[in-house]
């Protein structure tokens, strides 16, 4: 019975990530959605940035902290082991839903794109971005970067493995494809106001800062291989020559930051 009950749980709590990736794509663009990142009354601008501050320093806290292999150790004492990953994609889902609810809009436009093509290009970068965000989850293996195949390994009375070093396709030009997916629906934006700035400047931070700590689990996993590759291929910026200058293709086990 327990093993029915950790799937279960395991495929409610990506229900709740798929959910809140859904309200986080209608949030940035402040379409179909009740709060976006634009919406609502203005009050204080340094109340806002304070509150909005507060709340992306919790996500980002909550989102490394839980990922670093002392917590996990720790963690995996009162979390059996098997749904550990559940937890952490629902925590990391909850974080975001509290920010998406408490957010404070700041009054401001920085840039305005209003109509023809260069509105088209930013709105094209933006569903680009998010399709190299999907698209990465499962060149590393989306169910296992969610928690789907722990539980279902767990289901089946099987152990779990570390997924194999590999580096397909996007992996081939940059070490992290799902960040620069990320960091393009941050800043494609064809209206860019001071929250959505404060937003894209505090979120690219943390990326480029989680973005160590993540590489530095991924070389004690996977030792020299990581090594060479982070020595080969580039952090977030594609360089001509990279993919072939591989050689069989292989991808990092992807471990959050």
């Amino acid at each position: 019975m327990k093993r029915i009950v950790a799937f279960a749980y395991g495929i409610a709590c990506y229900g709740v990530f798929f959910a809140t990736l859904l309200y986080a794509i209608g949030f940035l663009v402040n379409f179909g959605v009740p709060k976006a990142i634009d919406s609502g009354r203005e009050g204080s601008a340094a109340a806002a940035l304070a509150i909005d501050g507060a709340l992306l320093a919790l996500f980002a806290l909550q989102h490394s902290v839980m990922a670093r292999p002392w917590f996990k150790r720790a963690w995996t004492l009162i979390v059996p082991e098997p749904v550990e990953r559940s937890t952490y994609v629902l925590f990391s889902s909850a974080a975001l839903l509290l920010m998406f609810w408490q957010w404070r809009p700041i009054g401001g436009t920085i840039w305005r794109v209003d109509g023809g093509i260069a509105q088209v290009i930013i709105v094209g970068l933006y569903v680009v971005g998010l399709v190299i965000v999907l698209l990465s989850t499962f060149l590393i293996n989306h169910f296992d970067l969610f928690g789907l195949r722990q539980v279902y390994l767990y289901l089946l009375g099987r152990k779990y493995t570390h997924l194999e070093f590999r580096t397909p396709f996007f992996y081939r030009y940059v070490r992290h494809p799902l960040y620069v997916g990320w960091l393009l629906t941050f800043w494609a934006a064809p209206v860019m106001t001071v929250a959505h700035l404060f937003f894209a400047v505090m979120t690219t931070a943390y990326i480029l800062v989680a973005i160590r700590f993540e590489e530095a689990d991924l070389v004690t996993v996977h030792g020299e291989k990581y090594r060479r590759y982070r020595k080969q291929v580039p952090m977030i910026v594609p360089a001509l020559g990279v993919s072939a200058a591989l050689g069989k293709p292989e991808a990092p086990e992807k471990t959050a930051a």
